[in-house]
Parts: C-alpha cells; sequence; structure tokens
C-alpha cells in the first residue's frame, strides 16, 4: 500500500492543528507557512477533514479551524480514511465473498491478515501521542519543523 501527499499532508496539518489549537484557533494559511504545504492544496485536505468532522471551522474574524474532537479520540486511521478511502493493502473480492473462488482460495487469508494488520496499526495511533512525540522532539533541540520530516 503506498498513500499519497493526501495523506502525508492532511497528517502534518492535523498535528500542526492539534499543537497550535491548544491555544487559540488556527487560521489555515498559518498551518500552509508552517509546513510548507501549498494553500489551495491544504484548503482541499481540510474540506475533506472537515466533511469527515475531524475538524470544525469558526467563521469570523478570528475564525480559522480547530480539532472537532480531542486529540486522544482521534486516530491516524480516521485521518488516513478521510483522506484516502479505503486502506486495504489488496482488494481482494474474495473476503467479502464477492467472488466465485472464494471458499476455495488460501491467499484471501493472507491479504485478509495484511488489511487488518494495516488497520489495526494505523487505528492505535492516536494524534495525541503523535502530538507528545512532536513536543519531545522539539524539547531535545530541533529547531524547525523540517528537522522532523523525511
Amino acid at each position: 500500500m503506498k498513500l499519497s501527499t493526501k495523506s502525508t499532508y492532511g497528517l502534518r496539518a492535523l498535528i500542526d492543528l492539534a499543537v497550535y489549537s491548544e491555544e487559540e484557533i488556527v487560521s489555515i494559511s498559518s498551518i500552509a507557512t508552517r509546513e510548507n504545504i501549498s494553500l489551495s492544496y491544504l484548503e482541499q485536505l481540510v474540506a475533506k477533514l472537515k466533511k469527515a468532522g475531524l475538524v470544525v471551522s469558526i467563521r469570523g474574524a478570528g475564525g480559522g479551524y480547530q480539532l472537532a474532537r480531542e486529540a486522544s479520540e482521534i486516530s491516524v486511521g480516521d485521518i488516513l480514511r478521510a483522506l484516502e478511502g479505503n486502506l486495504e493493502a489488496v482488494k481482494c473480492p474474495g473476503l467479502s465473498n464477492s467472488c466465485e473462488e472464494a471458499d476455495m482460495c488460501v491467499t484471501k487469508f493472507v491479504w485478509g491478515k495484511i488489511n487488518n494488520a494495516i488497520t489495526v496499526a494505523v487505528d492505535e495511533i492516536t494524534l495525541e501521542q503523535i502530538v507528545n512525540e512532536r513536543k519531545r522532539i522539539f524539547a531535545n533541540g530541533a529547531k524547525n519543523i523540517s528537522e522532523c520530516q523525511n
């Protein structure tokens, strides 16, 4: 499975939002600047995250965005599914019994295990855990976000 830039940038944006919205409403342009993400692309991602119920917008002069739920209640899986859709590494018709050979297929066992492992892994990681890790990295001397990314 290969995730697109939607996931990479969307996850970075939500981490940024979680960090900075602890103190104030966060503008999308400030996230774009800090994370070096195109504003128009970020607007598209935030629209998907809003539709999925992960962020809310606050209108008005001091408006912007904040998390719709506590960071501890948002998993990486929630974020990735909002941006990418289904996270299955392999789309096997045998897993949903829409394959004529499903009863005889042994590889569906493999694909099911892989898909399940991905789901478990991304659903176990919360946004709060990532924010705490980010704070730890910065406390240990990272000067900017580019030192923390690939």
